[in-house]
């Protein structure tokens, strides 16, 4: 598929085809493509836990999903349908020592130096990618955060180590019938909004 088809055809979906599982191969290239994310310092500090059992998938929905069950046809409903789940995770520790190197310099390991968290930001990058290459292997994506107040039970379900951080999880699937987003209403901003030139003008009102 051409990279401008790709884009347009990008979108969040949240309903999948429960009986066609995703092609170990496709899996494996998702992940090869979340490799060649950039990073900081070439940095790498990211993880990615791949859920395709169905008692995995239903493990890690129990423990971040809210306590209300949804009703049935909801948006989380229609997500737990998705035959695989990847979930990426930032080391910022990772960064730290990197930058601590000789040719980088930074020896105390001052998180204070980096202005925004580039471990998050880099994960982020690779979140991208897979959601990307999903659309581009015409399967269906949606990616979305771990809630804060489930972060702990998910670690624990999941025996993931304290220093890596869930930055979002994607759900993989081939799509069904799905529900347009209501938020796909409010359209694009319009470019003169987001974009400027030599000077910022305007305001986000």
């Amino acid at each position: 598929m051409e990279f401008d088809e790709v884009l347009r055809r990008r979108r969040m979906i949240r309903t999948y085809d429960p009986d066609r599982p995703v092609p170990p191969e496709l899996v494996d290239k998702l992940i090869k493509h979340a490799l060649r994310a950039p990073s900081a310092g070439f940095s790498q500090g990211w993880g990615f836990l791949v859920l395709q059992e169905q008692a995995d998938r239903d493990l890690y929905w129990s423990v971040t999903a809210p306590a209300d069950e949804p009703a049935a046809g909801s948006w989380l409903d229609r997500m737990r349908t998705a035959p695989l789940i990847i979930v990426a995770l930032s080391n910022k520790s990772v960064y730290l020592d990197r930058y601590a190197q000789a040719d980088k310099g930074w020896t105390d390991r001052d998180e204070s130096r980096w202005p925004v968290p580039y471990w998050d930001i880099d994960t982020g990058f690779a979140a991208l990618l897979i959601h990307l290459t999903a659309v581009n292997e015409e399967l269906a994506s949606l990616f979305f955060g771990v809630p804060a107040e489930r972060v702990g039970p998910f670690r624990e379900a999941f025996g993931v180590p304290e220093e890596f951080v869930p930055v979002g999880a994607l759900t993989v699937g081939y799509p069904a019938a799905d529900k347009r987003s209501p938020s796909l209403r409010r359209g694009h901003r319009p470019v003169d909004e987001v974009v400027h030139h030599g000077r910022w003008a305007g305001s986000l009102g």
